[in-house]
């Protein structure tokens, strides 16, 4: 069957919203001045914690550029906004678990590429799934396919993913997420296998109309898109790293939607300004201290361990997160399966203990560099890091940099304690993935390579026994412990504000789920 792809009309909805869009908007600078209410001008300016650097879903960095393709891509499921984790239908009209191993999927007959390149079909479905774990592909995402073998196709828009093993984390992760987003098989083979900054062809209901960098991205509405129509004319996402700063255009009336400090949660709460609203989600980000495991400064256990007890968790939440958090103990938020009640070392530092360590080690005279994102957050905390080494003798210089030369820190050999956090999914495994042998000098950037560890990883996310998994979870993590690379430190929490005229579509860890903020 040959599938057509034609522009949809115009239906009453799509003709309402573009008769009351302005003709030409202009974006307005960074300059805290006042502009019109969202709701006014079609426009949705909304902050990001960083910027986008690729178009490409196998080579995602961070959720920012996540948060984009969601909007500009297609995936067979997407997550369900709302408290409670869930997915429903994108490209798919049908998918069925029919087996452990094979999950059959039927695609909708509507959806088609921009630049010519036709309508997605299920050869764009196997193309892109299997491109995220063939090894050429060097996708930094590649564990989040898990044990995807490959794609049947068994017909235009019908196919079968084939595992090699169960994978509880396909409906979770592997579909709904990062390398959930479909490509066109044919664009990406004319560009020659590479996506870079610009997409080579798009299908959402948004298309990135421009990407000025570290400046803004622009999605503009997808005339094409026959989906329901998306709410806004026109999305600007503005990076900036610092919630401080974010609150402050907030309240100058530049963004309509923004994460803001814990700090702030307070004075939020008796009032957003502008006649805003502020929603609190929890966390599952993971924020840790890591040291690189390689660096001839680091390579000795006892100095780790006496780093490990040297720090005090409740002095860094307390100075930087305003007491509104809790410590954490490992890398898997509460409420997930893997949670440890409590980790292996207390959050309080124990200066005699590390002392005492230090002095096993036969280290003197220690000097490190620690790096962290330029954030107001990070920075404090690593001041109290600072502090705290400091009173067993370790000195450390203190590196702020900016989200792109810290995010590209997986390639610095140089790299010796780095205050880190990643964004998670509600699995386990999402977690653990990153700290495997193979990922090590990826985002592995600790080089934690423990073979215990990636044998559990392995296992649990092929068990279905719950309970079984909770345990093998836990015990992986403290192999991380037990390494002395890393020292826990919270999960944060997720508060954001939004402007009146704009409804939020989260995630229940409160990130944005673009393609279905709506108008107030």
């Amino acid at each position: 069957m040959k599938i057509e792809w034609t522009k949809a009309p115009m239906g009453r909805r799509t003709f309402l919203r573009g008769a009351t869009a302005l003709g030409a908007v202009t974006a307005v600078p960074m300059g805290f001045g006042s502009r019109a209410a969202a709701g006014t001008d079609g426009v949705l300016r909304i902050r990001a914690y960083g910027d986008t650097q690729t178009m490409d879903p196998a080579k995602i960095l961070s959720v920012n550029e996540e948060e984009v393709m969601a909007a500009t891509y297609n995936k067979l499921i997407q997550y369900k906004p709302g408290r409670e984790w869930g997915w429903q239908l994108d490209a798919a009209s049908m998918i069925e678990q029919v087996d452990p191993t094979h999950i059959k999927f039927a695609l909708r007959d509507d959806i088609g590429f921009t630049n010519g390149f036709g309508a997605m079909t299920a050869e764009d479905v196997k193309f892109s799934f299997e491109r995220v774990i063939d090894p050429a592909t060097e996708a930094t995402n590649k564990p989040d396919m898990g044990t995807l073998s490959h794609v049947e196709v068994t017909g235009e828009r019908e196919g079968t993913i084939v595992l090699k093993d169960p994978f509880a984390p396909l409906w979770s992760i592997a579909l709904p997420y990062q390398t959930g987003n479909i490509v066109s098989k044919k664009a990406v083979e004319a560009a020659g296998g590479i996506i870079g900054t610009d997409p080579v062809a798009e299908s959402g209901p948004y298309l990135r109309d421009s990407w000025s960098p570290k400046s803004k991205t622009v999605l503009k509405r997808n005339p094409d898109w026959k989906g329901d129509a998306p709410a806004w004319d026109t999305i600007e996402i503005l990076p900036i790293d610092d919630e401080n700063t974010a609150e402050i255009a907030f309240e100058a009336g530049e963004i309509d939607f923004t994460r803001v400090s814990l700090g702030s949660v307070e004075r939020y709460r008796g009032g957003v300004p502008n006649g805003g609203t502020l929603i609190e989600n929890p966390s599952l980000y993971y924020v840790w201290l890591g040291m690189n495991m390689d660096h001839p400064k680091l390579q000795n256990k006892k100095l780790r361990q006496a780093i490990q007890h040297a720090i005090d968790v409740p002095s860094i939440l307390q100075a930087a997160y305003f007491g509104a958090v809790e410590p954490s103990t490992g890398i898997i938020a509460p409420g997930l399966a893997g949670n440890r009640k409590t980790g292996r070392i207390p959050p309080e530092a124990n200066f005699e203990k590390a002392a005492a360590l230090l002095a096993e080690s036969g280290e003197t005279n220690v000097s490190l560099t620690l790096d962290v994102l330029n954030k107001t957050t990070f920075a404090t905390t690593a001041q109290i890091i600072q502090a705290t080494l400091a009173q067993i003798g370790i000195s450390v210089e203190i590196n702020l940099l900016e989200s792109g030369a810290f995010w590209a820190s997986g390639d610095n050999e140089n790299l010796q304690l780095v205050l880190n956090r990643y964004s998670m999914t509600p699995d386990p495994y999402y977690a653990t993935s990153w700290f495997t042998t193979e990922q090590a000098g990826i985002w592995n950037w600790e080089r934690h390579k423990n073979p215990e560890y990636d044998a559990l990883h392995e296992a649990a996310f092929r068990e279905t026994d719950t309970a079984k998994r909770d345990e093998m979870y836990q015990q992986a993590q403290s192999i991380m412990e037990e390494s002395g690379a890393y020292r826990f430190i919270t999960h944060e929490a997720t508060p954001v504000i939004h402007s009146a005229d704009v409804v939020p579509a989260l995630r229940p860890d409160g990130l944005s789920l673009l393609r279905y903020f709506d108008k107030a």
